[in-house]
């Protein structure tokens, strides 16, 4: 069945108009099982909270397993798009907050729904199809919720894990990097104690927000003093939330931060210098209350076979429509290596270019693509905007291709 791309971009817009944070996937996944059901796919919904998982046999031979993640960000879009999101939802805070998919993970869900259609019209294949709608990718435990919920005992173990996660590089490129080449994920709530009070008299209080101050400084020698210039390593501290009024010392200050490793050993002392640094900043500032350092989310780097990397790579070779490059480790973060390390199934996941390739007239190396990128609105921006229609139509190419190497 030839992909309908009109009809995958009407899905796309509708997705991303419509955005939905992890573990609320509700809308999302009941459009993802009504065209799955209407493919014939024996579709299973509920799975993990509101994960989807498609299945569809065609007689022996592998079983490959196709996914793609469908949450959304709390992110205010300034994409200025005719289908740009004005939605809103209640996050675990019970704050209201905009609602955004910033990360592209809209793209990911038509894509596989479209690789779904295509594979579900070719009578040429042998094998069974195992599609997984992911939740809640974002919060680091949607992959692990649906393990736990029974993924493959219930709906077997695949021969192979596939997937895509769309980035600014352009459309028509595809990076696909063996061994470790996504970064594990580790994000932290920390909250300082101080002693509140009077903004006239700083002096008979322990300043918080100081001493977050102090902190966010110091956490930026994580990377250029605590470990060597090889390892790759990303400190952020994304959020700090202290104080109502100017004129009141506060009790507490709150930072969120994410840290990305790519080698176990690293992430170790990457994580106990965080805590010593912490622990330092307390007692620098007089504070007689011990921090709460909290993990929020802990997930691996994602490691992709090698083998089952170089029989993608054949594979999109074969079909002579992409440039494929090696991207080098990627410092983002992803949840798909549960899936695979739970199912003790080869992993092969890569990125898939989703920027206008005009953007990039004139590059003629990755060095000078990855120049041209920096200056692009990135993943988790409020003007991330993938070039719809190509990046799609790409998107499908890849997934079809990639599951029909291993579907005799």
């Amino acid at each position: 069945m030839p992909t309908d791309l009109d009809a995958l971009v009407a899905t796309y817009e509708d997705l991303h108009r419509h955005p939905e944070l992890g573990r609320q996937e509700h809308r999302t996944s009941g459009i993802v099982a009504e065209q799955l059901r209407a493919l014939g796919y024996d579709v299973t919904t509920g799975v993990g909270g509101t994960g989807v998982v498609g299945v569809l046999e065609r007689g022996q031979g592998s079983t490959v397993l196709l996914r793609a993640d469908m949450d959304a960000l709390p992110v205010l879009e300034d994409t200025g798009l005719a289908y740009a999101s004005t939605a809103t939802a209640t996050n675990a805070a019970d704050e209201t907050v905009p609602v955004m998919h910033a990360c592209g993970h809209d793209i990911h869900t038509t894509c596989l729904l479209g690789a779904a259609a295509e594979l579900a019209g070719d009578e040429g294949w042998q094998g069974r199809l195992l599609l997984v709608f992911q939740p809640d990718e974002e919060g680091g435990g949607g992959a692990q919720a649906m393990v736990d919920d029974g993924l493959f005992e219930r709906f077997g173990t695949p021969d192979v894990v596939l997937g895509q996660h769309v980035a600014p590089v352009p459309v028509g490129v595809l990076g696909v990097r063996p061994g470790p080449a996504f970064a594990a994920s580790d994000a932290l709530r920390i909250t300082l104690y101080g002693s509140g009070g009077h903004g006239s008299r700083p002096e008979a209080t322990i300043d918080p927000i100081v001493m977050g101050a102090g902190l966010v400084q110091r956490l930026q020698t994580v990377v250029s003093r605590e470990v060597a210039a090889t390892d790759t390593v990303v400190v952020t501290v994304g959020s700090f939330h202290a104080g109502s009024a100017p004129n009141v010392i506060p009790d507490s200050a709150v930072l969120g931060l994410s840290v990305r490793t790519a080698d176990e050993r690293v992430r170790a002392k990457v994580l106990a210098t965080i805590e010593r640094m912490i622990r330092a900043e307390v007692v620098a500032a007089g504070a007689t209350r011990e921090p709460e350092i909290e993990a929020l989310t802990s997930f691996p780097p994602v490691v992709n076979d090698e083998a089952a990397c170089e029989r993608v790579r054949e594979a999109f070779g074969a079909a002579a429509r992409w440039v494929v490059v090696d991207p080098g480790p990627v410092t983002g973060s992803e949840d798909v290596g549960i899936l695979a390390e739970a199912a003790g199934s080869p992993c092969a996941y890569w990125l898939l270019g989703g920027a206008d390739p005009a953007l990039f007239a004139g590059a003629t190396s990755v060095e000078q693509i990855r120049g041209l990128v920096a200056d692009l609105p990135s993943n988790h921006s409020p003007r991330y905007a993938p070039l719809a229609g190509p990046t799609l139509e790409s998107g499908v190419a890849a997934l079809v291709t990639a599951a029909r190497s291993w579907l005799s």
